[in-house]
């Protein structure tokens, strides 16, 4: 966490970080924080903000609406994501779209699809509308570690939802490394936002007479290209960020 942003407690337990002034721009909303129990406190010998409430997940969830409210949310996207706590307990969960805004720390999955040569990767194209970096090129699956699920299960969900295939059609699944992202974004205003990720990016092999087919409306195309021409492609800036630095791990960069 950046020193300029100010950490976000749930109860006593570091749950994020929020820019300065976004949630003063909350509480001069009484419609939108009303019952929410928010307060400036000191942590580490920082200013800081606690949120203290019986049941987490719904005071979690009553500031992402409130945020949003006051324009200060990202890209609502109707999706529950796990908050923990800095042991890894879970502690509650809130909207996807709030999770930059406030700093919190999430999972993600990527599989980098090899064919049988070993050269050429199957990669997607995302859809048009998606909320963030539409048309950019991706591997050929990734996706966010939802709330219920495990790094295992995400991966075999986004790979059966993203490119309609199970993991048991996969020959030779491997974990290929974990990245750790930690970044500004502009979620809830430019500059905003700070992403705080843990990519897990696995391999696998897709047989010869295996093809991947969306099945849940987020990719706009599929291509397996040669090594040479995904290079040429990250070199022009066509990948999402996460993709890049996954696709980048995966040439041993």
């Amino acid at each position: 966490m950046p020193p300029t942003r100010l950490a976000l407690l749930l109860q006593d337990e570091p749950i994020g970080s929020v820019a300065p002034g976004v949630l003063d721009e909350i509480s001069l909303w009484p419609t939108y924080c009303k019952g929410l129990q928010l307060s400036k406190t000191q942590h580490a010998g920082r200013s800081a903000w606690r949120l203290c409430a019986a049941n987490a997940s719904a005071a979690l969830n009553a500031l992402a609406l409130a945020l949003r409210h006051v324009g200060r949310c990202g890209p609502w996207r109707g999706e529950q994501v796990a908050v923990h706590a800095a042991d890894g307990r879970r502690l509650a969960s809130i909207e996807r779209g709030a999770l930059r805004v406030l700093g919190i720390a999430t999972q993600a999955v990527h599989l980098v699809g090899e064919t049988p040569g070993g050269d050429w990767l199957w990669l997607q194209q995302r859809a048009a509308s998606k909320a963030t970096y539409p048309l950019a090129w991706d591997t050929l699956v990734g996706g966010m570690v939802a709330d219920g699920d495990d790094v295992p299960g995400a991966l075999a969900r986004e790979t059966a939802e993203e490119a309609g295939l199970a993991l048991a059609q996969l020959q030779g699944l491997r974990p290929g490394g974990v990245l750790a992202l930690a970044h500004p974004c502009d979620d809830g205003g430019p500059g905003c936002g700070w992403v705080a990720e843990r990519v897990w990016w696995f391999r696998a092999t897709l047989p010869q007479d295996l093809q991947p087919c969306n099945q849940d409306g987020e990719v706009h195309a599929f291509e397996c290209l040669p090594g040479a021409e995904v290079r040429a492609r990250l070199a022009t800036g066509a990948f999402t960020p996460e993709a890049a630095l996954v696709l980048a791990a995966w040439h041993g960069w």
